[in-house]
């Protein structure tokens, strides 16, 4: 049974892949690896080839972006502040200091949560949804190995 549900499963991933293929999406984004040198090259490029926007949509977009991006940085800063402050702290870590990195973090998580959401609203009456959501996929994407690279970094607290 698990053979069965094993080969479904593989099915499945090559139509996907192969749809993708046929439909002309764009390689990073299915390629983590390749999504994350993309992102490292050119952000902008890859979104702007990513989302195939038209003249007008790009007009509505390009805006929204900058403005995400911008409390994205903001939200970055914030973890990178604490994440500074745990790496310098050489000594066993006091009770009140760990409930002062973890506030700082759930603060950077919920600005970030705060910006995509609004992010969020304004593209979906910017773009046409199946665009909006594209985006929001490819930015999760990215977000994500962000995410990894950024938790293979930090110490755990001792």
């Amino acid at each position: 049974m698990k053979t069965n549900h094993f080969a479904a499963l593989i099915c499945a991933l090559a139509f996907a892949a192969m749809s993708a293929f046929a439909q002309g999406q764009a390689a990073p984004a299915n390629d983590m690896q390749a999504l994350r040198t993309a992102v490292k090259a050119d952000k902008k490029a890859l979104v702007a080839k990513t989302l195939d926007l038209t003249p007008a949509e790009a007009t509505k977009f390009w805006p929204i972006y900058e403005n995400y991006q911008r409390a994205l940085n903001a939200s970055n800063q914030q973890v990178a502040l604490a994440v500074e402050s745990l790496i310098g702290f050489d000594r066993p870590m006091s009770d009140a200091f760990g409930k002062q990195l973890a506030a700082e973090l759930i603060v950077a998580d919920e600005n970030e949560i705060k910006a995509r959401r609004k992010m969020q609203n304004q593209l979906m009456r910017a773009l046409p949804p199946k665009k909006a959501a594209r985006y929001l996929q490819l930015e999760s994407k990215i977000r994500a190995f962000q995410d990894y690279d950024l938790a293979v970094a930090i110490p755990l607290i001792k």
